[in-house]
């Protein structure tokens, strides 16, 4: 499976990729974007089969990442990790097209149950 990781901590990425691969999910490849913008960019070549996208981010944030990609008629699995999460966000996050919204901090275990449910 490829993967692109968008979030603008460095840090937060390389988490986010190492509790991929220790859930025990395939992980072929992976692409990392600092932002949205870069993120958008990077689709059409990349060819995600998951997007896992913070939501604030400078530039273009994860929710303007999400329908921006949608307005494109992209419907990649899309999927948002953030240390925020509310009712509010999480509504619209689903009307905006995405698969999840997985609050930060979680664990392998978690991230398997949640992501496997919608990559199969």
């Amino acid at each position: 499976m490829k993967v692109l990781i968008a979030d603008d901590s460095k840090a937060m990425r390389m988490i986010v990729l190492r509790t991929l691969r220790q859930s025990g999910l395939q992980i072929d490849e992976v692409f990392e974007a600092e932002d949205g913008a870069e993120a958008l960019a990077a689709v059409p070549t990349f060819a995600p089969d998951l997007i896992m996208s913070d939501w604030n981010m400078p530039n273009m944030t994860g929710i303007e990442f999400l329908h921006n990609l949608r307005a494109s008629g992209n419907q990649t699995t899309f999927g948002f990790v953030t240390s925020e999460s509310n009712p509010a966000m999480k509504e619209q996050a689903i009307a905006g097209g995405a698969a999840f919204l997985l609050t930060k901090p979680f664990d392998a275990e978690r991230l398997a149950e949640v992501v496997g449910a919608v990559v199969g």
